[in-house]
């Protein structure tokens, strides 16, 4: 079997869209006609969701400033998740672009403050409890104990 030709074949039919998007009877695709529409039973395959997580973490390690790189391993975390949660580019050559004093307490080692000024953000009302357990994990240096062992 020809899988080059095939492709070929199927991307001329169904396109290459890399974003999601309803096909011509208004089902969820992506990709080379890859069904996610929940409705007619599609979905994401647990491999493709776990490379996609691993392709999204190391961008955003990519755009963890150098600073970030020497906090411990669950203050690094708490950056990470943000970082997810706040969308793409949320760093700039310092930190948090739009975050200096959180940028300042946590260079700093001011965690302590760093968790009091996450929890009176804006962004903490939107997520609530994640806010206040990255909060919890920034101030304390430790994981929680609701988080499953991976």
């Amino acid at each position: 079997m020809d899988l080059a030709r095939i492709r070929a074949l199927l991307t001329l039919h169904e396109g290459c869209v890399p974003h999601a998007y309803q096909d011509s009877l208004g089902y969820w695709t992506i990709g080379i006609g890859h069904l996610i529409d929940k409705r007619k039973g599609g979905r994401l395959p647990d491999e493709i969701i776990v490379s996609l997580f691993e392709y999204d973490l190391r961008q955003v390690c990519k755009t963890l400033p150098e600073w970030a790189w020497r906090l411990d391993e669950v203050r690094l975390a708490v950056l990470i998740d943000m970082s997810f949660n706040l969308g793409p580019e949320p760093f700039n050559e310092n930190g948090f672009k739009d975050w200096p004093k959180f940028v300042a307490q946590v260079k700093d080692g001011r965690y302590a403050e760093a968790a009091a000024n996450m929890r009176s953000t804006l962004w903490a009302t939107q997520v609530k409890g994640r806010a206040d357990r990255l909060a919890t994990m920034m101030e304390s240096g430790k994981w929680p104990s609701d988080l499953p062992n991976g």
